[in-house]
């Protein structure tokens, strides 16, 4: 071997021995400082103000189980033995809670965390744990309040939701299963996401932060320490995180909130018009150039949006000085404002920039209840309610909600679940309660098609 390919296999070697030496990780010894003696950039000074007050929810309840209606009748019973007590079961859930108010010991979360809660214990990040008191919550925003009595709490400080932007860091805590917080980091990936189908009111942010099981109800934090969204929900098709988690904005969960504690219940108001997206196509039969905002497609009369001069045809493309860029933009930022609250709509009527302005008028609608015995006695057991405008199936379709069934009553004995939607009467198309009444009459018999999710049903009640 020559000379030469020696000392070219001998530089090699001490080539490859320094590097590996100089780029072996040293974890152990990583510094705080670099080499200038600067410190290094970190979240834990930030994360030691704020975990403090990201609690643990831990909830119980009894449900009953539903039976199958058919065993109600004396036929069937005859031949299949059915227990003589309604069966029920022990419900358990698990989430987080953000203190937003130390003083009053005011903690919000997600709907969902305390859905049909009989007991709610709230677990502090120092391990004590107090029974909490349930002040309101509002499922179609998925948010909720509840209150503990305790000292020396921490409350996170509330950002301007509004003031951020896609690209900005966010840091997502909770306090999954009592294991204490979790905390993952990430930026805001989209705004105003809507139209997802998972709660009434939907204009969540959203984060590739990791929100995971448990997580609900916890903190979406800046990098200031300031409280940016309640998380709420992910999208997924394992169950895991996958990058695309959702949470409600704070600005959004604070004006619920106020309403809750003021009230106990989300008084929304309505302007009284339907909208539908611009399409490509309607921009083209308007004769118009640009692609965003919401066509009025019907006004009531006598409404908020009638008087204020809105008409059908009207391309509302701003609503307080807020770009609308679909129908369910208009729907959620309508659904937020406050009964007698003023609001400015920037519309385009044949190709004139007009401003309009209405009153949030109460919502009559949603006080319409009516129990159903007052209609049919086969209906006994329900409460009855036209589609209010906050929900999403206004506009979409035609009946009246089944509120509520009491169980054991002939309603639920004839199979009538909470959420049905009777879009039918005695092959009668209904869209009120007065249209209900009015198909029903007094017949003895009644004849009901209803909607239940996405099938539909005859149901002979005699």
């Amino acid at each position: 071997m020559s000379t030469t390919v020696k000392r070219n296999i001998i530089t090699s070697w001490i080539s490859f021995l320094l590097i590996a030496v100089l780029f072996t990780p040293s974890y152990a010894s990583l510094p705080l400082v670099d080499s200038q003696g600067t410190a290094l950039p970190s979240l834990a000074p930030m994360l030691k103000r704020v975990t403090p007050a990201v609690v643990n929810i831990a909830t119980s309840g009894t449900v009953r189980i539903q039976t199958n209606p058919l065993f109600n009748d004396p036929f069937f019973r005859r031949f299949f033995e059915q227990p003589s007590q309604p069966r029920h079961r022990k419900t358990q859930s698990l989430g987080s809670g953000v203190i937003v108010d130390a003083k009053k010991g005011y903690i919000i979360t997600n709907n969902h965390v305390i859905d049909k809660a009989d007991e709610i214990k709230v677990t502090l990040s120092n391990g004590e744990s107090y029974q909490a008191k349930l002040i309101g919550t509002d499922p179609d925003s998925d948010v909720a309040i509840i209150q503990i009595k305790a000292k020396k709490l921490t409350a996170i400080p509330l950002a301007n939701s509004e003031a951020h932007n896609v690209g900005d860091f966010v840091v997502a805590i909770g306090n999954p299963f009592g294991l204490g917080q979790t905390v993952t980091s990430g930026i805001i990936s989209a705004m105003e996401r809507s139209g997802l189908g998972i709660e009434g009111f939907e204009n969540f942010i959203q984060t590739d932060a990791s929100i995971n099981p448990g997580n609900s109800g916890g903190a979406l934090v800046n990098l200031r320490g300031e409280l940016v969204g309640i998380n709420t929900a992910i999208f997924s098709k394992s169950g895991g995180s996958q990058g695309i988690g959702f949470a409600i904005p704070v600005n959004m969960a604070s004006d619920i909130m106020q309403q809750l504690i003021k009230h106990g219940e989300v008084k929304r108001g309505r302007l009284g018009a339907q909208a539908q997206d611009l399409t490509p196509q309607l921009a083209e039969a308007f004769n118009i150039p640009f692609r965003r905002g919401a066509v009025v497609s019907h006004v009531e009369k006598g409404s908020a949006a009638d008087i204020s001069g809105l008409k059908s045809g009207d391309i509302v493309t701003e609503i307080n000085d807020k770009a609308v860029r679909n129908a369910d933009m208009l729907r959620n930022n309508m659904g937020l404002l406050r009964i007698g609250q003023t609001v400015k709509m920037k519309v385009l009527r044949d190709k004139k920039i007009l401003m309009l302005t209405a009153t949030v008028a109460e919502d009559d609608e949603l006080k319409e209840n009516i129990k159903g015995k007052k209609l049919h006695v086969r209906l006994d057991g329900t409460e009855l309610q036209n589609i209010p405008p906050s929900s999403k199936l206004y506009g979409r379709i035609e009946g009246v909600i089944i509120s509520d069934v009491v169980s054991g009553t002939p309603a639920a004995q004839s199979g009538l679940r909470r959420g049905d939607i009777i879009t039918s009467a005695n092959r009668k198309n209904i869209n009120s309660i007065a249209e209900l009444q009015s198909a029903i009459k007094k017949n003895k018999s009644l004849l009901i098609n209803i909607r239940r999710g996405n099938a539909s049903l005859f149901l002979f009640l005699q």
